[in-house]
């Protein structure tokens, strides 16, 4: 039986991950912070550790297949920065995985990370993905488009009566489910896959999305469209007027909402699907 190693199997795409790998045939090995996070984690072996201790993986890829890693942060907390995340801890797992001679190395990056990188979120991502790129381990790289639960931004809007967004309002994305993205992700790792830009099934606009938020509360729906001077404005003073846990996810989505995120349209879940799901359990 084959080993996969998902780092991150605690976070949200991290459990689907998980899952998808364990009904696939694999034994699943799940690197976690805090164990007790682990409750009805779909994993065969749970490994403690901090990924950001190096000395703390030594040895645990003895037998590893595959490491699949969703480490990252959105929201900086204990002190740690997306540098000492999404780039030295997804670095640390990388050696140990040279170390003991691991076949494959996948990834979950962004997708148009070379047009933010300016963004220190997506920097530390890219970067982590240059190293990945420059080992003797063979990689796959999953760049998805945004999840499902991305777009709850736009149905919390909406439940406060109103969606404000910059410009037109006529940027697309396709967002993706968790699970969809977990099949694509392993999917991928058994082609051999290097990279893969995707998305999910249905392409929006944001205006679009909004709307689609609305119609799952049952409330006609009120979009107000700001200058996107406001938003170019927003991206510079947040460093200064906000902590670092606020200012930091705000700029990764203020820079992609002002760009086309679209990928391979991939996936059976519908965000209607998604909205009505929420409304439904509050």
């Amino acid at each position: 039986m084959q080993i996969v190693l998902i780092a991150g199997a605690t976070g949200y795409l991290g459990r689907y991950l998980c899952a998808e790998y364990q009904r696939r045939g694999w034994h699943v090995t799940a690197l976690v912070r805090n164990g007790s996070r682990a409750a009805g984690l779909a994993a065969d072996t749970l490994v403690e550790a901090e990924a950001t201790c190096a000395e703390q993986l030594a040895g645990i890829m003895e037998g590893v297949d595959l490491v699949v890693s969703a480490l990252g942060i959105t929201r900086q907390a204990d002190g740690l920065s997306y540098r000492d995340v999404d780039y030295h801890a997804n670095l640390n797992l990388l050696r140990e995985a040279e170390c003991a001679n691991v076949a494959r190395f996948a990834y979950v990056h962004v997708l148009n990370a070379d047009r933010m990188r300016p963004v220190p979120l997506v920097a530390a991502k890219a970067d982590f993905v240059d190293a990945l790129q420059a080992s003797p381990i063979a990689e796959t790289v999953i760049a998805p488009t945004g999840y499902f639960s991305d777009m709850g931004d736009f149905l919390s809007m909406a439940k406060s009566g109103r969606v404000w967004l910059f410009g037109a309002g006529d940027h697309r994305i396709n967002p993706i489910h968790g699970a969809d993205l977990a099949a694509v992700t392993a999917q991928a790792t058994d082609a051999g896959t290097a990279w893969l830009d995707v998305g999910g099934p249905q392409l929006f606009t944001h205006d679009e999305i909004a709307r689609l938020a609305f119609a799952a509360l049952e409330r006609p729906a009120r979009l107000t469209h700001l200058p996107d001077g406001l938003r170019r404005l927003a991206l510079r003073l947040l460093p200064w007027l906000t902590p670092r846990r606020i200012h930091g996810p705000a700029q990764f989505f203020l820079s992609a909402m002002a760009m086309d995120m679209v990928g391979e349209r991939r996936g059976t879940r519908h965000l209607a699907d998604y909205f009505a799901e929420q409304v439904k359990t509050g």
